[in-house]
């Protein structure tokens, strides 16, 4: 007796529908945890890193038992895909043992790392308990660049050997940076090393303000010019630009607030417990380690997310919205208010349409 044909599916097709299921739902199908805000590294445009030897900071940190309890709970929830982050998640001694307790879980994991910290033992460790990716910030193709964005000597030839530790193993590698105007000028080397290591590359030119309102970061970030320049002359980022706008225009004006995933099918947990909508939105937030996830899913989130647009805002009627990175988050950080708008997203929005939306009228 023949086996009964199995069609098959595409990962991404796959991914898309189960994340557009559960989006209609509301299912927390998505998470992002924070296991630290301290960082090995000094980075300019940083928003989130606290100096890896901050007690304060480290005092306030989930321990290992702790984050086994909130493990449980996401997955009992519904949650199936897991980005740890930080900070950097390996200045912590536990860490392989929080990221093998959600392995055993069943969480497809992401890793965000500046690879730095990784040994020969943490990268046999991967090995053996293989994430769904790692994905590597680099910060310049030369040590000089690099470090100038780091802050820390030697750490340019550290994550080097972090990547080729992870590459011996086989493992599913991704790097990006986040494009500033002391590395832009080695953006087509950071491109054609990636190449040449045969793994994916990507970049984000979007810098904000750092979470204590610090502005210093929007000093090292590209005019909007220049990112549409860039999105410009790389041929492949170009034609997706295109194809988003020729499918992407929005028609009606919109008055939800959040446009995105976040207490749809996403929530952020920060490095103390703290279950809210992002990273950039952390209030309203509710601490697990007092609550349900459940109670914060279906109560604190619930009612975040419904929140409304003004109707005065200029969002409402932009024929660009679902293409733009405009957000609450950036209106927080840059106008303190969820209801702002950034004027530097806003721009770079503007200049993409007219470059990028054949049916643009200035």
């Amino acid at each position: 007796m023949g086996c009964a044909h199995l069609p098959e599916t595409r990962y991404s097709e796959l991914s898309q529908r189960l994340k557009a299921q559960a989006a209609a739902s509301r299912i927390p199908i998505s998470g992002d945890v924070e296991l630290t805000a301290r960082c090995n590294l000094r980075c300019v445009h940083c928003f989130i890193n606290q100096p890896v030897g901050d007690k304060v900071v480290r005092g306030q940190e989930l321990s290992f038992t702790e984050w086994a309890r909130l493990i449980d709970k996401v997955v009992a929830a519904g949650c199936l895909w897991l980005l740890i982050s930080g900070g950097e998640p390996l200045v912590r001694p536990d860490f392989l043992d929080i990221y093998s307790y959600a392995k055993e879980r069943g969480l497809l994991i992401t890793l965000f790392t500046n690879g730095t910290l990784l040994t020969p033992e943490i990268a046999d460790h991967l090995a053996r308990w293989r994430p769904f990716s790692v994905e590597v910030t680099i910060y310049g193709h030369t040590r000089k660049t690099y470090e100038a964005v780091t802050g820390v000597p030697g750490s340019f030839d550290r994550c080097r050997r972090g990547i080729q530790l992870l590459l011996e193993r086989h493992l599913p590698v991704t790097l990006k940076t986040m494009l500033l105007t002391l590395n832009a000028p080695e953006l087509e080397d950071m491109i054609a090393w990636a190449q040449g290591l045969g793994v994916q590359f990507r970049f984000d030119s979007m810098v904000g303000p750092r979470l204590d309102g610090s502005t210093q970061p929007c000093g090292y970030r590209l005019p909007a010019e220049q990112v549409v320049a860039l999105d410009l002359s790389d041929k492949e980022r170009s034609r997706e630009w295109r194809k988003l706008f020729r499918n992407n225009r929005s028609e009606l004006a919109t008055m939800e607030l959040f446009q995105c995933g976040a207490g749809r099918s996403g929530f952020y947990i920060d490095a103390s417990g703290v279950l809210s909508l992002c990273i950039m939105v952390r209030e309203p937030g509710i601490p697990l380690t007092r609550n349900s996830f459940k109670a914060g899913w279906e109560g604190v989130l619930l009612e975040a997310r419904q929140q409304q647009r003004p109707e005065e805002s200029p969002c409402v009627t932009c024929a660009w919205l679902k293409l733009c990175s405009q957000c609450p988050g950036w209106g927080l950080a840059e106008q303190g208010s969820l209801e702002g708008v950034s004027e530097y997203v806003c721009r770079t929005t503007q200049l993409r349409a007219a470059v990028f939306d054949a049916n643009h009228h200035p």
